[in-house]
């Protein structure tokens, strides 16, 4: 891919699909791509850019035949296009692929993985680099993320500098390469935030899991290091036979990077990082929550040991302005905040309730969750679940999506979760669709409250139609 081609993206509003777009473009290509529905951020992203997404999927969206066909993860055996294109043997490849051949080669490969926080943690760690880059040309980072960063207005950048800072995803590569994206990144440094059992529908069990992240733990090379969360049996048991400086971040006494003194003032962060129990750093953060300063102090200490300078760090993490769709405030209407979230596990729901909380402690919270990720539309973690949406003052279920693409056994019952926060003293229901909940709910929404919508997808347009709906009630007295 040397000299400019046309190169197609099946499922280009994968939110890493879309950023490869974005960096294929840079390099010159011509880049096109179709998807079954696009929706915001990434449409928005590539409409931006003036990269054409077709709708639906279609043959004639492969004539003229391209030079490379990348086939996003999502992408199955009996999708028209791929069929079209292993019909006529046109040249395709996966994202990781390509992002390896491209992209990582002659690079500082630097990966950020993990079950949840990466995405933020990988936006956190590239604004670093670009912070420090001010003053040092050859720190200017090249980057890819699950998201759109917000200091970067992008999800994407490709620049001159070594270092290529990289969201290492665990979900399988392509239907031809069922392994986890990561393995083809090939980390020099790697940040391993959590390991949870997660994604029921590509891996068997808590194990299963366990053995990718040991995989890549093994790629990394002696000359390199990981930092890695202290506070997780599963992580130790992930980095106990690394071959690399293996440094550990978090709360615990003895750990080379800990965090001491965190305080909360509204959606401030403040805390004191000791490095080998000595006084290393004070950090603010304009983000709220336990788990958002565990990513901040990760990055910190991946961008101390490749020898970025404290000031930087600390100028970047006070300036540093979230991820799309992380803890996002999508609307402000009649003082009723609603937040945008992307939940795909019942850890990350606590976690951003949990947050929330701390940011609003006087405010009545509203969580409203569309089962739609792989492990929420599957009944392995209901009652996990139900302890998580606890922490909110009401609860708001919608029905499964897609609900008939799981096995019958293993479907999320979500009237049993309502049933069993009741019965446990909350205040939960169940509403089919998004239309159903924005007329449940907003007559009941009054001024000061904070709704957490928990999707990651579309949710069909809630994020639009509650406010719209508030805005229509806001004359009228509610309660």
């Amino acid at each position: 891919m040397r000299e400019a081609k046309h190169i197609h993206l099946i499922g280009i509003c994968g939110t890493a699909m879309a950023s490869l777009a974005g960096l294929l473009q840079l390099k010159g290509h011509r880049v096109t791509g179709s998807d079954q529905a696009a929706y915001p951020p990434m449409s928005d992203l590539l409409r931006s850019l003036g990269i054409p997404i077709a709708e639906p999927f279609s043959e004639k969206n492969l004539e003229p035949s391209p030079d490379l066909v990348i086939v996003g993860n999502a992408i199955s055996r009996g999708n028209v296009e791929l069929e079209y294109v292993l019909d006529r043997r046109m040249p395709f490849a996966s994202l990781a692929q390509v992002i390896h051949e491209e992209f990582l080669s002659g690079h500082e490969s630097l990966v950020v993985a993990g079950t949840h926080g990466k995405t933020t943690t990988t936006s956190m760690l590239a604004w670093i680099y670009e912070v420090a880059s001010r003053r040092q040309a050859e720190l200017a980072p090249s980057f890819l993320v699950g998201g759109v960063a917000e200091n970067f207005g992008t999800s994407f950048q490709l620049r001159d500098g070594r270092p290529f800072i990289i969201e290492g995803d665990e979900y399988d590569t392509a239907f031809f390469d069922k392994g986890p994206k990561f393995m083809h990144y090939f980390p020099d440094a790697l940040i391993l935030t959590h390991v949870e059992f997660d994604h029921a529908d590509i891996y068997r069990d808590l194990d299963a899991v366990k053995t990718a992240f040991m995989r890549l733990v093994n790629l990394v090379p002696r000359r390199g290091r990981i930092v890695a969360f202290d506070g997780a049996p599963n992580v130790d048991e992930c980095v106990s036979r690394a071959f690399c400086n293996v440094e550990r971040y978090g709360f615990k006494d003895g750990s080379e990077w800990k965090i001491a003194g965190l305080t909360h003032e509204g959606a401030d962060s403040r805390w004191r990082v000791l490095r080998r129990g000595e006084q290393w750093a004070e950090f603010t953060l304009k983000m709220a929550g336990e788990h958002n300063a565990l990513n901040a102090t990760a990055a910190a200490a991946l961008a101390a040991g490749q020898g970025l300078p404290l000031d930087a760090i600390a100028e970047a993490l006070a300036s540093f302005h979230s991820v799309k769709r992380r803890l996002e405030v999508r609307a402000v209407v009649d003082g009723v905040t609603i937040i945008d979230d992307f939940a795909h596990h019942p850890t990350a729901i606590r976690e951003t309730l949990k947050a929330l909380r701390a940011a609003c402690p006087e405010a009545r919270l509203w969580a409203v969750l569309e089962p739609r990720s792989n492990t929420l539309r599957r009944n392995v973690f209901e009652r996990e679940l139900v302890d998580s949406l606890s922490l909110a003052d009401r609860v708001v279920l919608a029905g499964v999506f897609k609900l008939e693409s799981i096995p019958v056994a293993e479907r999320l019952h979500p009237e049993a979760v309502v049933k069993t926060l009741q019965a446990e003293g909350h205040d939960a229901r169940l509403c089919e669709n998004a239309d159903a909940i924005v007329e449940a709910i907003a007559p009941e929404l009054r001024p000061g409250d904070v709704v957490a919508i928990l999707s990651n997808g579309g949710f069909d347009g809630i994020y639009e139609k509650l406010p719209r709906r508030l805005r229509e009630l806001a004359p009228v007295e509610r309660g």
